[in-house]
C-alpha cells in the first residue's frame, strides 16, 4: 500500500496538518502525502463521507492520524469550528492547505449572481478565513499553503473571467499575508496548478486534447506532483520560501 510505505518519511513528524477540502483528487492526493511524511491531518468535506472515512481509514491503518469533517466551505462557522477541532483533536496546528474550490464557467453576460457569489466565497473568502482562524493556532515557523491556479496567470478560453477573478486575487493575499505572519516564521505561498487529471477533470476529458496543445509537456499532472510539491513546502527545507505564487502546470503558462 503506497500511504503504509510513505509513513516511514520523518520530514513532518510531529506536525499537524488542516487541508480545507481534502476528501477527493488534488485535496486528497496532499492529504495522503502529509500522512505519508508524518503529519496528522484533519480535513474537510461537504458530501463525499463515505469517500473521506475511506481515506482516514486507509491512513490509520498505515499507522498514521488522520480526522474527517464535514463542513461547507461556504460558512464561517463551520471553517472556524473545523479548526478548532482540528486543534483540539491533535493539540495544536503547524500546517493549513487551502484546497477547497469552484469552477462556473460561461460567459460573463450569462453568469447568475448565484454562480459568481459561489465562486468568490468559496474560492477567496474561504481561504481568507481559514486562513484568519488558522493564523490564531498556528505555532511559530508554521505553514499556510493555498491551491490556486495557472488561470491566475493565463486563462487561454472564454467563459473563465470569474474563475481567474477569483484565483488572481489569491495571489495578492499571498503577498500581502507572509508579510503579516513573517515575524513570526510562518511562511504562506500559493501553488498554482495546471491540467491536472482528476475526476473532475480527466486527461481524457472533451477539452483534454485542446489543453495539452497549449502544454511544454503535452500532458496533464497528476495529483501526486502537486501534493508532493505542497508537502516540499510544508516540510523544513522550504522555510525561506513564502509570499511566493509557484506554478506547477506542465509549461501551460510558458
Amino acid at each position: 500500500m503506497t500511504t503504509q510505505a510513505s509513513l516511514n518519511g520523518t520530514a513532518l513528524n510531529g506536525k499537524v496538518a488542516f487541508v480545507q477540502g481534502g476528501s477527493r483528487g488534488i485535496g486528497a492526493a496532499i492529504v495522503k502525502r502529509l500522512a505519508r511524511d508524518g503529519a496528522a491531518v484533519a480535513f474537510t468535506y461537504s458530501q463525499s463521507a463515505q469517500q473521506s472515512e475511506g481515506l482516514v481509514a486507509e491512513i490509520v491503518a498505515a499507522g498514521g492520524k488522520a480526522l474527517a469533517i464535514r463542513a461547507d466551505s461556504a460558512s464561517e462557522q463551520a471553517i472556524r469550528g473545523a479548526i478548532s477541532q482540528a486543534v483540539e483533536t491533535f493539540g495544536g496546528l503547524d500546517i493549513l492547505v487551502n484546497n477547497a474550490g469552484v469552477l462556473a464557467v460561461a460567459p460573463i453576460e450569462q453568469l447568475s449572481m448565484e454562480d459568481i457569489d459561489r465562486t468568490l466565497s468559496i474560492n477567496v473568502r474561504s481561504v481568507v478565513i481559514a486562513s484568519q482562524e488558522a493564523a490564531r493556532h498556528l505555532r511559530d515557523n508554521g505553514r499556510i499553503i493555498t491551491i490556486g491556479s495557472t488561470n491566475a496567470d493565463r486563462i487561454p478560453f472564454a467563459g473563465g473571467s470569474i474563475y481567474a477573478l477569483s484565483k488572481s486575487a489569491i495571489v495578492g493575499f499571498t503577498k500581502g499575508l507572509s508579510r503579516d505572519l513573517g515575524g513570526r516564521g510562518i511562511t504562506v505561498n500559493n501553488v498554482q496548478p495546471g491540467p491536472v487529471d482528476t475526476d473532475m477533470n480527466p486527461d481524457s476529458g472533451d477539452f483534454a486534447d485542446t489543453l495539452k496543445q497549449g502544454m511544454a509537456l503535452g500532458r496533464y499532472g497528476k495529483v501526486e506532483e502537486i501534493a508532493s510539491f505542497v508537502s516540499y513546502l510544508a516540510g523544513p527545507e522550504a522555510g525561506y520560501i513564502t509570499g511566493a505564487n509557484l506554478t506547477i502546470d506542465g509549461g501551460f503558462a510558458a
